[in-house]
């Protein structure tokens, strides 16, 4: 593949991007690499990957399409993953969008260090620079139209929305709902939302889902909280919270409450490449 004909797509194993895939394996769009960036098997939630893997990879491979799985890896050789950056021991890190005591996110690097560059080194190796670059398709669909961001690119790239037609004639105008519907008369099962287990930008039913579905990741949830604060603490810097409700994670949510249709996202990571 030369660097003037990458076409790719930053898949990130939710539905979005799982209807691109189903599109592209139609033929209805031409994207025969996708690229997924894995911000750690001790991160990504467990039900993206498992779907990733036993459902997203095996269609790929009967499609004729290359779906490859990235890891972060360092200069030295090692793979750095999100939570081991968030926990390593004396870390000052804070990758992830943390609540402030008024329930605004804080500042965050993680899409743009375990995600953006990591498919961008890719790209890169692939070929792409600011002369060929590469277009990058995006799992934005009409709903989440406001997430769509052209202009926060790096130079060998070209980012498009397939889903609504920013950047490519696609001709398609599809929302989250169109998306699952697509993958579903593929004969697939829909996928989980994506995202990492303990993102700051869950919403109340997601934090209860993951209690009662994973109480591990719960617990680890409450644990890097509690980590986080008890640094603070020796800084002596306010407290941060996983929620946006100024109260540590195990009194903001109650565990119990019932389900609730999903509506939009609790904010939002930077350029589309979290959440699709």
């Amino acid at each position: 593949m030369t660097a003037a004909s990458i076409r790719a797509v930053s898949y990130g194993g939710g539905v979005q991007s799982t209807a691109l895939l189903v599109l592209a394996a139609q033929g209805r769009i031409d994207f025969p690499l996708f690229l997924m960036a894995n911000v750690g098997d001790d991160s990504e939630h467990p039900d993206t990957l498992r779907y990733v893997r036993e459902v997203a990879a095996p269609y790929a491979d009967d499609h004729g399409i290359e779906l490859v799985v990235l890891d972060r890896v360092k200069r030295d050789g090692t793979v750095e993953t999100l939570w081991g950056r968030l926990m390593r021991e004396g870390s000052r890190s804070l990758p992830i969008p943390v609540r402030m005591s008024n329930g605004a996110p804080g500042n965050r690097s993680c899409t743009a260090d375990f995600k953006i560059r990591v498919i961008g080194k890719e790209l890169r190796r692939r070929g792409a620079t600011a002369e060929t670059p590469a277009t990058v398709g995006i799992g934005i669909s009409l709903d989440e139209i406001q997430r769509a961001n052209t202009r926060r690119v790096n130079d060998y790239e070209r980012v498009v929305y397939p889903l609504v037609g920013i950047g490519e004639e696609t001709g398609l105008k599809l929302r989250r709902d169109d998306c699952s519907r697509i993958i579903a008369e593929a004969g697939l099962p829909v996928p989980p939302k994506s995202s990492c287990f303990f993102c700051p930008f869950h919403r109340p039913t997601a934090w209860a889902d993951l209690a009662r579905e994973h109480p591990d990741l719960w617990q680890k949830s409450i644990e890097l909280e509690e980590t986080l604060n008890q640094r603070r603490d020796m800084l002596g810097k306010d407290h941060v919270y996983l929620t946006r409700f100024g109260v540590p994670l195990r009194e903001a949510i109650d565990t119990e409450q019932p389900l609730l249709p999903l509506v939009g996202i609790d904010g939002e990571c930077d350029s589309g490449w979290c959440f699709t």
